[in-house]
């Protein structure tokens, strides 16, 4: 898959939500944003600030906003896409362009942006200690691999212990343990 750098180049290899995605661009692009990719998307900010980005899903376009918990939303329209992971962004979906030219988007974009320059946040509360999970407790003997693991900076080693200690099965562990092993060996991360 070849790697996104532009707004124009993520809208041309959608297969759909492309007229919806054209339309929040429009609408947003009215509001004195600078328009970039950020995670494989069109994200868009002022004074270095991250205000919203767009992205198209499989059944749905979305905005969201990255303060939408701070948008006063009285008609219910935004929603936490990932509820108990983001305590600040929302997203608004749509399913049609008619659902979008009959919405208020720009009210919301001017009311992010003036919170923004406010200095308005929600800031995300520091996640607890993980413990390392007792199938890579064995490897992390070899010094060698302790030293890497070590050297992985604390979101990198979440992300693997995430990854191990959710597997409900025994045999799923153990093999996602190996392959965090080689990963680590060979200096890739998650």
């Amino acid at each position: 898959m070849q790697k996104i750098t532009t707004v124009t180049s993520y809208i041309n290899g959608l297969n759909q939500w492309k007229e919806e995605i054209i339309l929040l661009r429009e609408l947003v692009l009215s509001n004195d944003l600078e328009e970039t990719i950020k995670w494989g998307g069109p994200c868009y900010t002022k004074g270095g600030q991250n205000i919203l980005g767009l992205a198209a899903f499989k059944n749905y376009a979305c905005i969201w906003f990255f303060q939408g918990a701070l948008l006063k939303d009285e008609k219910g329209h935004l929603m936490n896409a990932q509820e108990g992971k983001t305590k600040a962004m929302r997203q608004w979906r749509f399913t049609s362009v008619s659902e979008i030219k009959k919405a208020p988007i720009k009210a919301y974009i001017k009311e992010a942006i003036n919170n923004s320059e406010k200095g308005l946040k929600i800031k995300a509360s520091p996640k607890p200690a993980l413990p390392v999970p007792d199938e890579l407790l064995p490897f992390l003997k070899n010094k060698d691999f302790k030293s890497r693991w070590d050297a992985l900076s604390p979101s990198h080693r979440r992300e693997y212990c995430e990854s191990i200690l959710e597997a409900k099965k025994e045999e799923t562990r153990l093999r996602r343990a190996e392959k965090c092993v080689e990963a680590v060996m060979s200096g890739k991360t998650r």
